[in-house]
């Protein structure tokens, strides 16, 4: 019976008034046409804060430092992508980029993934200065705990040489691992060497590589056969650019 009386209080279409229907086809025009016109969303990218203080993130984060410096690395990773816009890297303010990553390693000095975005994401930008202070923070945060450390200067040693073509830059980087990290692979602490020998400087890696061989540091039979090959190399080159009439000394 309800559906009856129901159906009954129904009107067809047909019995709508024709200026009613015009009026509902003219606002339904006039609301797609004012949609149409409206400026598509302009996103705007949110610029990148000061990372909080480590003597405040310590109490928060309850005793657990290393949490807390995970979730500042995620936070400072997805920053980038925020919604409706993408940022590159080349906008961002290393100023304040280089404060993350060093809060991020105050808090875990035992973790690498800070100075891995230093040396290997945010200097792969195509601007010279924001490369070379990447590289400077990386060299910074080196001295604090180089026998941790020391692979990420030596990836910016090989940046300075092939992307900067700063070999004198390099050959700095190169020095501070060979002098510093006492832990350090045998090919990253032998670079210095190969740099000097790039720059000219023949005798001055002849001396180097006499010294590393003597010392006996070296005790793989095949890496102590490269470098006796090496040795003999430069001192042919040596020989090759001294002047005639002038003997070379015996090494």
């Amino acid at each position: 019976m309800a559906r009856e009386t129901k159906h009954r209080q129904e009107r067809a279409i047909s019995e709508v008034p024709r200026w009613v229907l015009a009026l509902l086809v003219a606002a339904f025009c006039a609301q797609v046409t004012w949609q149409a016109l409206q400026p598509r969303p302009n996103a705007r990218a949110e610029a990148l804060g000061v990372p909080p203080a480590p003597a405040l993130l310590r109490p928060l984060a309850l005793g657990e430092s290393i949490a807390a410096a995970q979730l500042l690395t995620l936070y400072l990773q997805a920053f980038d992508n925020q919604p409706g816009v993408s940022i590159p890297f080349l906008e961002l303010d290393y100023a304040r980029v280089i404060a993350w990553l060093a809060t991020i390693l105050e808090l875990d000095p035992v973790g690498q993934y800070p100075l891995l975005m230093a040396s290997q994401i945010y200097s792969q930008v195509p601007d010279a200065a924001k490369q070379r202070r990447m590289c400077e923070f990386v060299r910074d945060q080196f001295d604090r705990d180089p026998n941790r450390r020391w692979r990420w200067l030596a990836h910016c040693a090989i940046l300075a040489k092939h992307r900067f073509g700063d070999v004198r830059l390099a050959l700095s980087y190169a020095e501070a691992i060979a002098q510093g990290a006492s832990h350090a692979s045998n090919w990253a602490r032998q670079m210095r060497i190969f740099i000097l020998e790039d720059l000219g400087e023949l005798e001055a890696a002849k001396v180097l590589l006499g010294g590393l061989l003597a010392s006996g540091e070296v005790s793989e039979p095949k890496e102590v056969q490269f470098l006796m090959g090496r040795l003999k190399e430069l001192e042919a080159a040596g020989k090759a650019s001294s002047p005639p009439g002038i003997r070379q000394p015996k090494p």
